[in-house]
């Protein structure tokens, strides 16, 4: 399963069609060019195990390298553009990255890059630059077969850091040289989410993140085509939907909002039937929100629970969710555990932290001791995840470990009330996060993004207090409600609440000076 058979079989059908410019690459093109790539890799001294560090736009030539890398044998690091020079290199050094590539898009800080990474191979696309070689003139160059020793590589995404300092997830390189083997998530692809070469897939996320990079890849392991957006706009992504008819996409909670607030007159412009499987992830989803998304596109909303060090997965469809609301589901990769703070494990309807049994290691890149840390004596590994099975063995998140709020020694999860405010007419966004108390440690702060700035006043502030208090026992209770023009998102949804978090805890500190 990979798009050098479908070059052979199916050479003119699209493998990728970029929605901005409406660019249309076959396979037969897509296979071509990652074999140049190869071949590129090979002339600049790049071998089986090598790692390399994409940093791009979401362009068209990214599948080229990614395919490229792939059937080299490389590590490839898919790294966010809205990282800073000191971000990147040290991304770089920690992974031991010998080529870098970027976007001409990113100018200044292809001009610092080049400055701090002197021993570092550059590549650039899409334009020139005195310090990097063109990627388009060099590849060119390069013969269209296929390398003499062709090797299965393997992404090595870093965290995104919203806990702290970025590490790399690695795995070994497969000694089998078949580029083509059926991978654990290419398998969950096909047999639970039901991808094959019919499926039209749409991706509204960055490309340098790991779940939707993930599933673009698989789509194409087996024949079908995907859309990619080069951002996450709601109205245009319900347009796409409408012109191409994908039947399959992934989304995070927060795109699922931003859909569900455009004005009703919007959305009833586009026909989105044509989508049978939409799959979401990244952030437990509120419940009220995905009841929305059932009630307009059908019963089609597949979630699931993972992450990218790949330790387990679990699923759930739309029928199975309705009579188990708000779980994620039961495991199609890897045993779920849920323990206590004295590594016993605990029964049903119990919180604890979440470990996955039977999936194949993983490692933190040059960090054994947060390797060590994800383990447990019996070898099972965990994110750090809070949640419980129920009786009927369906998994529930309640938050991660590190965003618990210790208020009165009163453990509060936020994402619990974080779920309740998607609900309100008036907010886009929220967080929920704990801020000093001199008396309880911590109190509850819920920072929120109005969908109408505007709106901002105390007497907003009121009257979101007064429709919470049914909702939440009192402890729970934001103590303090602020507005913020928008909250430090990452392009994927992904919430960066640390850096909520030290805003806060910095003022604190400040004060006592």
């Amino acid at each position: 399963m990979h798009p050098s058979i479908y070059a052979q079989s199916t050479p003119n059908k699209p493998a990728i069609i970029m929605a901005k410019t409406g660019e249309i690459i076959s396979y037969k093109e897509l296979d071509d060019a990652s074999n140049r790539a190869a071949n590129l890799f090979r002339s600049e001294g790049i071998e089986i195990g090598d790692k390399i560090a994409i940093m791009l736009e979401n362009e068209a030539q990214y599948f080229e390298i990614l395919w490229g890398a792939q059937r080299s044998g490389l590590y490839y690091s898919c790294i966010s553009t809205k990282l800073t020079a000191a971000d990147l290199e040290y991304i770089i050094r920690d992974s031991g990255a010998k080529m870098l590539i970027i976007s001409h898009s990113l100018g200044k800080l292809a001009d610092e890059l080049a400055a701090i990474l002197p021993n570092t191979k550059l590549f650039m696309i899409g334009g020139t630059h005195p310090k990097y070689k063109s990627w388009e003139q060099v590849s060119a160059t390069q013969s269209a077969s296929r390398i003499a020793d062709e090797r299965a590589g393997a992404d090595l995404f870093y965290s995104s850091g919203t806990t702290g300092r970025p590490k790399g997830i690695i795995k070994p390189i497969a000694e089998n040289p078949e580029i083509a083997v059926l991978d654990p998530l290419t398998k969950a692809a096909i047999e639970v989410f039901g991808f094959c070469d019919e499926t039209i897939y749409l991706s509204p996320a960055p490309l340098y993140h790991a779940a939707p990079l993930r599933w673009c890849v698989r789509t194409m392991k087996v024949g079908g085509t995907v859309i990619v957006m080069d951002k996450f706009d709601a109205e245009e992504s319900l347009r796409l939907i409408d012109k191409y008819k994908p039947n399959t996409s992934q989304w995070v909670p927060t795109h699922f909002i931003r859909m569900l607030k455009l004005p009703q007159e919007v959305r009833a412009k586009y026909d989105v039937s044509s989508m049978k499987c939409a799959i979401h992830a990244a952030a437990p989803c509120p419940i009220s929100v995905k009841e929305a998304m059932i009630a307009w596109w059908g019963p089609v909303i597949c979630e699931y629970y993972a992450g990218t060090e790949g330790n387990g997965m679990t699923m759930i469809k739309t029928e199975d969710w309705l009579s188990h609301k708000g779980s994620v589901g039961t495991p199609v990769m890897g045993t779920p555990h849920i323990m206590d703070e004295n590594q016993n494990e605990v029964g049903a309807n119990i919180e604890g932290v979440i470990y996955f049994e039977g999936t194949v290691p993983f490692t933190y890149h040059n960090d054994p001791e947060k390797t060590t840390a994800s383990r447990n004596e019996k070898g099972w590994s965990t994110l750090g995840d809070i949640g419980y099975l129920d009786q009927d063995g369906y998994l529930y998140l309640t938050d991660r470990a590190s965003f618990m709020i210790i208020s009165g020694g009163v453990n509060i999860y936020p994402q619990e009330i974080e779920n309740i405010l998607a609900a309100h007419p008036h907010v886009l966004d929220s967080a929920v996060i704990g801020a000093p108390d001199e008396i309880m440690g911590e109190k509850v702060v819920a920072v929120i993004q109005l969908v109408n700035p505007q709106l901002a006043s105390e007497e907003l502030k009121d009257e979101i207090r007064l429709w919470l208090r049914p909702q939440l026992s009192g402890v729970k209770m934001p103590r303090q409600i602020d507005f913020i023009d928008e909250l430090p998102r990452h392009a994927t949804g992904k919430l960066y609440k640390r850096v909520l978090r030290d805003v806060y805890w910095a003022e604190s500190k400040s004060k006592l000076v």
